[in-house]
């Protein structure tokens, strides 16, 4: 049996997110979606979750790009001097692998943003993070502390198959580092289901990261292994706001398009595949 979580990463970063994500969800596939506590645009997620029980909500674990949940002084190993995480996750790597970052601190603001979406009546369906941060050694540890100390059940594994191109067009650097994230993403795999959290079979969208059109999309779909599989997508529906904010080069209106077109669906049921979310995960 083919089971599929598509779940939408960044509900909360902006209005423009969070409006495509509930339009995805509504008129589309998304099944599931991951907010950002510390995001700008949190509150209004939090509405519209709230207004859409169906959609799955997780938490988006963040440790770059946006500003902290947990009292700045408390977490200053974190911060720039401007008070906000690294930019990209390669400077946060650095200073990680050099051991300039307090373990203490990243269990204090990770705390901080799961209680603060449980604080605004989120039914928390799973955990994951912002450019999978969640999977290093030592932070997949608190993680999972944390999904048992909110009675959360479920926990991304963002190990694509190394041998997956869908093809995509991505760069040899992005083939490297989707090699060392699904390594590091399967050992993660063993701790969650030693300590009984349910996660995904398999794991879809990381070559095709901010580029899920349409033709990869219904790659993925016809080439879908038995079990219960996750697709991970950034929908959106202004790129001119977006990309002015976020220089990631991110295709968030053609994966819209992709997963509100009648195609996607057409090829949904003609592969047999079952749509659910995370907290469906280990009840189907």
């Amino acid at each position: 049996m083919k089971l599929l979580i598509i779940n939408a990463d960044d509900f909360g970063l902006h209005p423009a997110v969070n409006r495509a994500v509930i339009a995805g969800h509504t008129g589309g596939c998304i099944t599931s979606t991951s907010l950002m506590p510390g995001a700008a645009a949190f509150a209004d997620a939090v509405l519209q979750a709230g207004r859409h029980p169906s959609l799955g909500t997780g938490v988006h674990l963040t440790l770059v790009g946006e500003r902290p949940v947990a009292d700045p002084a408390s977490i200053p190993t974190l911060l720039d001097d401007a008070g906000r995480f690294p930019g990209q996750y390669p400077a946060f790597l650095a200073r990680f692998l050099r051991g300039r970052v307090s373990m203490d601190e990243i269990r204090t603001e990770l705390t901080a943003q799961v209680a603060r979406a449980a604080a605004a009546g989120v039914k928390i369906t799973h955990l994951d993070s912002h450019q999978h941060l969640h999977v290093l050694p030592g932070i997949i540890d608190i993680v999972l502390d944390l999904a048992a100390r909110f009675g959360i059940k479920a926990l991304r594994i963002p190990a694509e198959p190394r041998f997956f191109f869908g093809g995509y067009p991505c760069t040899a650097g992005r083939f490297v580092g989707r090699f060392g994230l699904s390594s590091l993403a399967s050992l993660a795999r063993i701790k969650a289901k030693r300590r009984g959290f349910a996660v995904p079979d398999h794991f879809f969208g990381m070559l095709a990261g901010g580029n899920m059109r349409q033709q990869f999309l219904l790659t993925i779909l016809d080439r879908l292994p038995d079990g219960a599989s996750e697709i991970m997508v950034h929908p959106g529906d202004d790129d001119a706001a977006l990309g002015a904010l976020y220089g990631w080069g991110y295709h968030w209106q053609e994966e819209l398009a992709a997963l509100t077109s009648p195609l996607t669906r057409q090829r949904l049921a003609a592969n047999g595949i079952k749509l659910i979310s995370f907290g469906e995960l280990g009840h189907e």
